[in-house]
């Protein structure tokens, strides 16, 4: 299987702090991967590493076989990375459609697409970004990351905060998305759900990967869950 995504040797963090240490990491295209890790373990840094917004202090990301490291955050986006951070980032004063149609780009995700994964957007598709619930933001920062056709999507605690039927609403479309071979990283405290999802998972510790393996071998493990996960 090819490697869509190719991490090594990375050192990152903000400034002159090092969060990520040496870091290795694979994902084959069409595959779902989770990173796991205490809070502090470096998981979000590894996220916005990938996107291009911490400091690089070494190390390479290849994605596609191009090599990301120097490339600025919009000319990663533009190569097929998708972002939906923790604080989800839509434009509160645009209507939901005005939030899609402002970033949207040529490719297998249209609007038409985007609605039937989210009819509840299409049916508050005039409303405002800030007139939206937590949930139904939440379901607006995915949809402008697919709108854009990635070719991998960055899915940061996704369902934190969020009402439980939410949660059980986000996880059928991630699981959806990893059934039609979308390529997702996706860190989450949700553990069920993540293990759930991906195939392989990465256990980070103080900025280094300490652990890999299949997802489904790690969520059978109650023993090494409670150990380096507290669950």
């Amino acid at each position: 299987m090819t490697d869509l995504l190719a991490v090594e040797g990375l050192c990152a963090g903000y400034g002159e702090a090092r969060v990520i240490l040496n870091l290795d990491l694979k994902l084959g295209e069409g595959r779902s991967l989770a990173v796991l890790g205490r809070n502090g373990a470096g998981k979000t840094t590894l996220i916005n590493s990938l996107i291009g917004v911490t400091t690089r202090h070494a190390g390479r990301i290849f994605f596609a076989g191009t090599n990301l490291a120097e490339m600025a955050p919009h000319r990663r986006a533009r190569a097929g990375l998708g972002w939906v951070p923790q604080e989800r980032n839509i434009f509160r004063s645009l209507s939901v459609e005005e939030n899609l149609s402002a970033v949207s780009a040529p490719g297998a995700w249209t609007l038409e697409r985007v609605y039937s994964l989210f009819p509840r957007l299409k049916e508050r598709r005039r409303n405002g970004g800030g007139q939206l619930s937590g949930g139904e933001q939440q379901m607006l920062a995915i949809a402008r990351a697919l709108i854009r056709s990635p070719k991998l999507i960055l899915l940061d605690e996704p369902f934190e905060g969020l009402a439980p039927v939410i949660v059980h609403d986000l996880i059928a479309v991630c699981r959806k998305l990893a059934d039609e071979g979308q390529t997702i990283v996706l860190v989450e405290q949700n553990l069920a759900a993540t293990l759930g999802l991906a195939h392989r998972a990465y256990l980070l510790s103080n900025g280094h990967i300490v652990h890999e393996g299949p997802a489904s071998e790690i969520k059978a493990d109650p023993e090494f869950l409670q150990k380096h996960l507290g669950v």
